[in-house]
């Protein structure tokens, strides 16, 4: 298997010492091909992963604000629908007054 090498220091350098400011080690990354291979892979999912959720989002997004429309105009009919039902309440408690009124005049009547 081959490896690769990264290293912070310039290369070449006469007497340069790779240094890892954290640990005082060699700052020196060896990753075998299947390695790099299971590393790329990962990162091909996250980026597709990460793809699918953003367009995932900007669907639930678009749907959301549809939502919000249909609301507003549903808003605007419940409000109408409210009204009507009150006015038809009050003309069936004017109907029903003149039926009992009429009820009471037959009654009156003695037939």
């Amino acid at each position: 298997m081959s490896e690769f090498s990264w290293n912070k220091d310039v290369a070449g350098e006469a007497g340069a010492q790779p240094r890892n400011h954290l640990l005082g080690e060699p700052a020196t990354l060896a990753l075998s091909a299947d390695d790099f291979s299971a590393l790329e892979e990962r990162v091909m999912r996250a980026v597709a992963i990460v793809r699918r959720e953003r367009k995932a989002r900007a669907e639930a997004q678009e749907r959301a604000g549809q939502a919000e429309v249909q609301v507003r105009e549903q808003a605007g009919q419940l409000e109408n629908l409210q009204k009507e039902l009150t006015a038809l309440r009050a003309e069936r408690d004017q109907v029903r007054q003149r039926v009992d009124r009429l009820l009471a005049e037959l009654n009156g009547l003695e037939l």
